[in-house]
């Protein structure tokens, strides 16, 4: 498969200013796969080490941070000559061994001539516990699951997924059912490198959610691995109320569903857990549509998805029925689906950080606020061709942004103040924009 994170991976080899590389996220979007792909494509060899269950490499740690003794036996250990700018050096599953993350200070400082590239599931539960985090000496990237385009270059062909990135809106209309078709598809595969594969060689719904229960089988399994029994109970209770609290009209995180009575301090570790780990994304409110975004957060008012739509959509038991047929698609669930497919398009293509906007004096809340460059952007999710915009009208006429955003199954047009950007297609709202 095709990620676009390899044209990030090669700024970051070819950069006269690189450091090693973290690449964050949740267990199973294929960050040990790009790796040693990355390593296969763009370097002479590579030397791959994974750290799990790995007492040989965990007791070359536990002495100095000598860098010559360490490539030295990096390359005993792995078989491959370690040479600078030829060879990719790999950890894998790097919060096992906590002092081959902090050599990558090390390397960093003393031999930058060396490509070090790291990945780790559990990391930032790793850094909770207490592991020395090389701050500023290290780079930091982010996997996610595969996008709507990366999907449909997986599933479709290169045309199709390249005339979405052209623009050319005339031609891309007229080939609409094609991509409504395939983005149905997406909202129940999902983008889990596993799961797409899955689909591409047998075509078959029901081993596509076998393979996506299993992996939330895996993650549960996680929870009992790293977590407390204490921690891993509310752990458990948080991720299974997923599907009810976005199955809400305004999808906000309520403690008392997770379980009657309880609170935040029930549950805010295990909410921090889960985001840890990149298996939910938090999306907190603003008091105001202000800028910087960040400085008006509430942090005590979020709502929480899921890091993929497939398992969003197997964690909630949703038939598939439901997604390919016209008349009940997007209309189950209450939209959350909808929400989950645009949150993931805007933050991992558009790499933007959504907030979401509710007026403490009416009941219109906007979905979506995202910052690009200066502008406050306000955006509104429709599931179908709904052309009203009441939230999104209310919004602009109170604080006259310059830009607003309704995203849905019409066809892309700029209306006045009013953009409307088809689903499809959401991932390029800030060069639509900026056009």
């Amino acid at each position: 498969m095709e990620r676009a994170v390899f044209q990030k991976l090669n700024q970051w080899k070819n950069s006269p200013r690189r450091k090693p590389l973290i690449l964050r996220g949740a267990r199973q979007v294929g960050k040990t796969w790009v790796m040693k792909e990355f390593g296969r494509r763009c370097f002479k060899n590579m030397a791959y080490v994974n750290f799990d269950n790995n007492s040989a490499m965990k007791q070359i740690f536990d002495g100095d941070f000598d860098i010559p003794r360490l490539v030295l036996a990096l390359s005993a250990q792995t078989g491959v000559p370690i040479r600078p700018e030829e060879t990719l050096i790999v950890f894998d599953e790097l919060q096992e061994v906590p002092r081959a993350l902090s050599s990558l200070k090390y390397f960093c400082e003393e031999a930058p001539q060396y490509a070090v590239v790291a990945a780790g599931s559990q990391m930032g539960v790793a850094l909770h516990n207490g592991t020395n985090f090389p701050v500023g000496k290290v780079d930091i990237m982010t996997l996610y699951p595969l996008s709507f385009s990366e999907y449909l270059l997986a599933v479709e062909n290169e045309q199709l997924s390249a005339l979405l990135e052209s623009g050319d809106w005339q031609t891309i209309c007229a080939l609409k059912s094609r991509y409504v078709r395939r983005m149905k598809e997406y909202f129940y595969v999902g983008g889990m490198p596993e799961v797409v594969q899955t689909f591409i060689t047998g075509q078959d719904w029901f081993s596509v959610r076998a393979v996506q229960k299993t992996l939330l089988a895996v993650y549960e399994q996680d929870f009992s691995k790293y977590a407390s029994p204490e921690l891993c109970a509310r752990l458990n209770l948080v991720w299974n109320s997923l599907p009810s609290q976005l199955a809400k009209e305004n999808r906000k995180f309520v403690y008392g569903q997770v379980k009657k009575g309880s609170r935040a301090k029930d549950f805010a570790l295990a909410i921090q857990w889960l985001s840890d780990c990149g298996l939910v994304h938090l999306v907190h409110s603003v008091s105001k549509p202000g800028y910087p975004l960040k400085a008006y957060e509430e942090l005590d008012s979020f709502k929480i998805y899921m890091g993929d739509i497939g398992l969003l959509g197997a964690l909630g038991g949703t038939d598939v029925k439901t997604i390919l047929d016209d008349n009940a698609f997007f209309v189950e669930f209450k939209g959350a689906l909808t929400e989950q497919f645009v949150l993931q398009e805007l933050i991992s293509c558009a790499g933007l950080n959504p907030f979401y906007y509710s007026s403490p004096n009416s009941s219109g809340e906007v979905d979506f606020l995202v910052q690009i460059g200066e502008h406050i952007v306000p955006v509104e999710v429709k599931a179908s061709e709904n052309l009203q915009a009441k939230s999104l009208k209310a919004f602009h006429q109170k604080w006259q942004n310059e830009f607003s955003v309704r995203t849905s199954l019409s066809d892309f047009r700029r209306d006045g103040w009013l953009t409307n950007i088809p689903l499809y297609g959401v991932h390029r709202m800030a060069q639509l924009l900026g056009s």
